[in-house]
C-alpha cells in the first residue's frame, strides 16, 4: 500500500508488465500461448458443436460439458488476447483503463466461480450416475439439470459483487504498473493507496467459501464413486472407470491446487514470478487439458465427431 497524500491524482490507466524477464524469447512465448489458446477454442467449440449436432449425445453429463466448455472459452478469452498482444507490442497492448482493469477482474473471478460451481455439479451427476444409477433418471432430470447450471453461473455472478465493489472503493494514486499479465486483485492491492485489510479479508473468506463448498462437494461425490468402483467385480471394468475418474481428479486437482494456492492465503511474501506461473496454469493450461480430459478422451464423443465431421455426415446433412 502507498501512503495516500492529497497532491496525487487517481489512476486513470494501468500498464501490465506481463512476462517482463522473457522479452529476448517474447516470439517463441507468443506462438506457444497463441497455439496454446488457438487450442483450447478449437476444441471447446467442437465439443459445443458436436454435442449440438449428435442425438445421442443428449444427455446430462454433455449438457454439463457444453457448459464448461462455453465457460472455457470465456474464461480463456478474458485474459489471453490482451496477454498476446503485450507481447508483440500491439498499441495499447500491455495499457488498460481503470475500468477495463475492474471490469477483467470481475469477469475473471465470475467465470472462474461458476466453473467451481459447475464441476461440482458435474461431480454430482457421476455420483448419481456411478452409486444410483437406478435412480439417476429421477435425481438429474432434464429440469434439474438446468437448474444446477443456472445455479453455478448465478452463484459465480454474484461472487465477485462485493469484492469488486470494495476494490472500486480503493485509491489508486501511482505507480500504476500491474506486475502481472492480467488485473487480478493482489498485484492491485500491491498500488493501493488505501488501506486495504477489509479488502484483503474479504477477498481471503470468499475465496475460501466458494473453493471449499465446491471442493467438498466433488471430495464426496468422488469418495462415494471410489467406494463404489471398489466393489465392481469386473478387474478390466473397474481399471476403466479408474482410468477416468484418475483423469478427472488430476484435472480438478490441478485446478483447485492452484486456486487454493493463490487466493486462499493471507498476506504471504512470495515469487511474483512463481505467482504468474501459477495463474498460468489455472488461466491458461487448465481450459486447454479439460475437454481432453472430460470429453475427448470419451469414446461416444470421439464416435460422435468422427460422425461430425465425415464427409457422408455432411452429405446426408
Amino acid at each position: 500500500m502507498q501512503p495516500y497524500t492529497r497532491n496525487w491524482t487517481q489512476v486513470t490507466e494501468f500498464v501490465m508488465v506481463g512476462f517482463a524477464g522473457v522479452q529476448e524469447a517474447r516470439l517463441p512465448f507468443f506462438l506457444l500461448f497463441l497455439t496454446v489458446y488457438l487450442f483450447t477454442l478449437a476444441e471447446n467449440l467442437a465439443i459445443i458443436l458436436v454435442v449440438g449436432l449428435d442425438h445421442r449425445l443428449r444427455r446430462p453429463m454433455y449438457f454439463f460439458l457444453t457448459h464448461l466448455s462455453c465457460l472455457e472459452i470465456l474464461y480463456t478469452s478474458v485474459t489471453v488476447p490482451k496477454m498476446l498482444a503485450g507481447f508483440i507490442g500491439v498499441a495499447g497492448g500491455k495499457s488498460i483503463s481503470y475500468a477495463g482493469c475492474l471490469s477483467q477482474l470481475f469477469l475473471f473471478t465470475f467465470l472462474g466461480a461458476t466453473e467451481c460451481f459447475l464441476l461440482a455439479a458435474m461431480a454430482y451427476d457421476r455420483y448419481v450416475a456411478i452409486c444410483m444409477p437406478l435412480r439417476y433418471g429421477s435425481l438429474v432430470s432434464w429440469g434439474t439439470c438446468v437448474r444446477l447450471a443456472t445455479a453455478s453461473w448465478l452463484a459465480g455472478f454474484l461472487t465477485p459483487i462485493l469484492p469488486l465493489y470494495l476494490m472500486s472503493r480503493l485509491v489508486f494514486c501511482g505507480p500504476n504498473v500491474v506486475d502481472h499479465f492480467f488485473c487480478d486483485a493482489a498485484p492491485l492491492l500491491a498500488l493501493s493507496c488505501s488501506d486495504v485489510t477489509l479488502k484483503e479479508k474479504v477477498d481471503f473468506l470468499v475465496s475460501l467459501a466458494v473453493l471449499l463448498a465446491s471442493s467438498t462437494v466433488i471430495a464426496v461425490s468422488y469418495g462415494n464413486v471410489v467406494w463404489t468402483l471398489l466393489r465392481v467385480r469386473s478387474a478390466a471394468e473397474r481399471r476403466r472407470a479408474f482410468s477416468t475418474c484418475a483423469a478427472h481428479l488430476t484435472a480438478v486437482g490441478l485446478f483447485y491446487g492452484t486456486l487454493f494456492f493463490m487466493y486462499v492465503r493471507t498476506r504471504v511474501a512470495s515469487s511474483v514470478s512463481f505467482n504468474k506461473v501459477v495463474s498460468v496454469f489455472y488461466s491458461i493450461v487448465t481450459p486447454m487439458l479439460n475437454p481432453l480430459i472430460y470429453s475427448l478422451r470419451n469414446k461416444e464423443v470421439k464416435g460422435a465427431l468422427g460422425r461430425a465431421f465425415s464427409l457422408k455426415s455432411w452429405k446426408r446433412r
